[in-house]
């Protein structure tokens, strides 16, 4: 059973190993869940994974795998004899076991149990025969028989297991996902895998008292890390045109990048980068920068990230005077090759969905000019994105 439970994450890609699965079989045989479906959802999803990113894709795995449970109440093809046999034997009481004696024994009890599954093909509620809910058998849940055994009751019965995988609640924390309000925090993980750099510039008080007390009064001064992180960052970002579906992702993003980093410049542009850009939108055409003005300012250990869709006509990047704004004297591919020249590292995080990246020729462009470091805008491309940068 639980191989079949494994293969089934494993075809919807939740990353687990072998050693997650006899980790999860170790705490069933210790009794740490017994015959309840949402203990064993939460247990599981606590042994086999281990970020929250994957929680949507166990849900879904859950949910196929155990489809139906529900209509049966009872884990007949998942727990072994003997394991029923010890959990009804440990909750007992010995005035129990002499009624079960006098009504022929376990034995008896688990034959019949056997019997009545094999016979029984829809779910049953009430009665005194089958095995379900509500009724006097004495298998099923919520029943009223005395001498009976307990199997797949809930402790809420308005708040049924299967509802808590079929919510899908973490579906939003996908990492193949755009960015959105719920996993822009799983984006600023990404964002602080930037490797901490520079010289310790923060005194750490508390270090430092200690020390020093220690050393009879001499002043012993103990440096720390900045809390943010000491990278430099440069963020180009596109605004207008197509771009205006992307604004609210790309303000979380911006929001993101900027409490993360310490030294963090942003830009913007219109479609492909020319000889200005800009800082103010509200200035955009009489506040502008020059691009040579930041080739000059900031150092080539800088990284820089573009944001945007790279959707436009070829010929804003290919042609002189092809921007639709202004007139632009040289292509816009010779701007962009002077700045991407300049700089170590460069990527490009794409809001727009992946596999509409070959339908338009400029984004195929704009990816060559990066030497094909386009990432899309979700939560698993900022990753990649950020271990390209470091």
């Amino acid at each position: 059973m639980f191989i079949d439970f494994f293969l089934t994450l494993k075809k919807h890609k939740v990353p687990c190993s072998l050693r997650e699965l006899l980790d999860l079989i170790a705490l069933l045989k210790k009794g740490v869940v017994f015959a309840d479906v949402e203990a064993f959802y939460n247990l599981a999803k606590i042994v086999m994974v281990k970020d929250e990113i994957h929680y949507d894709k166990y849900d879904n795995a859950f949910a196929e795998y155990f489809n139906g449970i529900e209509s049966i109440d009872i884990f007949d093809h998942i727990l072994p004899e003997d394991w029923l046999r010890k959990e009804f034997e440990k909750n007992l009481s010995q005035e129990e076991k002499d009624q079960l004696k006098a009504l022929g024994g376990l034995e008896a009890l688990m034959k019949t149990l056997k019997e009545r599954l094999e016979e029984q093909k829809k779910r049953h509620a009430g009665g005194n025969k089958w095995v379900g809910t509500g009724g006097t058998s004495p298998f099923g849940a919520y029943g009223y028989n005395p001498e009976g055994i307990r199997v797949g009751q809930d402790k809420n019965r308005n708040n049924s297991a299967v509802k808590v995988w079929d919510k899908r609640e973490f579906k939003n924390f996908d990492q193949d996902r755009e960015l959105g309000t719920r996993n822009i925090k799983l984006a600023l993980k990404k964002l602080r895998k930037f490797a901490r750099t520079g010289a310790s510039e923060k005194l750490d008080i508390n270090t430092t008292i200690r020390s020093t007390a220690q050393n009879g009064g001499l002043l012993d001064v103990h440096m720390e890390p900045e809390r943010h992180n000491a990278v430099k960052v440069l963020m180009f970002f596109d605004i207008g045109g197509s771009m205006d579906d992307y604004i609210h992702t790309c303000e979380e993003l911006f929001s993101a990048a900027h409490s993360e980093f310490k030294h963090l410049r942003f830009f913007y542009f219109h479609n492909c980068l020319y000889e200005k850009v800009w800082q103010d939108n509200n200035r955009r055409f009489d506040k502008t920068i020059d691009l040579e003005e930041i080739l000059r300012t900031f150092s080539s250990d800088y990284k820089v990230i573009f944001v945007g869709d790279a959707t436009m006509g070829p010929y804003e990047i290919i042609a002189k005077g092809g921007s639709v704004e202004h007139w632009n004297e040289k292509p816009g591919i010779e701007y962009m090759n002077r700045l991407i020249g300049h700089f170590n590292k460069v990527a490009w995080l794409n809001p727009q969905p992946e596999h509409y990246w070959q339908v338009h020729h400029s984004i195929s462009i704009i990816q060559k000019l990066v030497n094909d470091k386009m990432y899309p805008l979700t939560v698993d491309g900022i990753g990649r994105a950020i271990k390209d940068l470091s």
